[in-house]
């Protein structure tokens, strides 16, 4: 890969990670950059993976997915080169995060992961963020890897109907 490229490519990346309220995951950020073909998924991933590196971006792992924060570093970095970005390709970002607001929003707002506990055991924790903080948490203690897994899954899909449940029973 080309240093010039590499570094837009990574460029664009602390673009979006700074003009994004949450972190990101690896496939929102995928999402954009390959859908406008501004570079391949490998270029791409090896750009992600040299900014965790030089400390430009931060990585928090949870379950299968991946969230990257840009760092203070990361937004010095950019004030510096972000001239480099075309308008068009800013311009892209920002319609992006417009069009793409709530599903964003619910990507970073609702979480969920687990943890192996004792014998066949695991610890299961989800959660709903609302301005960085937690608004509402389920913990719960399951029988096996395979079943804390749904549970995880299940949570980004049905935690409004399982916290409307659980406000309908426990306010009447």
């Amino acid at each position: 890969m080309k240093t010039e490229t590499s570094t837009l490519y990574k460029l664009i990346v602390l673009y979006m990670l700074s003009h994004s309220d949450a972190p990101l995951t690896n496939a929102t950020i995928s999402d954009l950059i390959l859908a406008k073909e501004y570079t391949n998924y490998f270029s791409l991933q090896r750009a992600i993976c040299e900014l965790v590196t030089s400390d430009l971006v931060s990585a928090e792992s949870s379950n299968n997915s991946t969230h990257y924060r840009i760092t203070e570093e990361g937004k010095n970095t950019l004030t510096f080169f972000e001239e480099q970005i075309s308008d068009a390709i800013k311009k892209d970002i920002l319609d992006y995060f417009k069009d793409n607001q709530i599903a964003l929003k619910q990507e970073s707002s609702v979480v969920a992961d687990f943890y192996k506990g004792q014998g066949q055991l695991y610890n299961v924790r989800c959660q709903v963020k609302e301005n960085k903080a937690i608004s509402f948490e389920v913990s719960l203690q399951v029988t096996g890897r395979e079943q804390a897994e749904t549970i995880c899954q299940n949570w980004k899909k049905k935690s409004g109907e399982v916290y409307d449940y659980l406000m309908d029973m426990l306010v009447q």
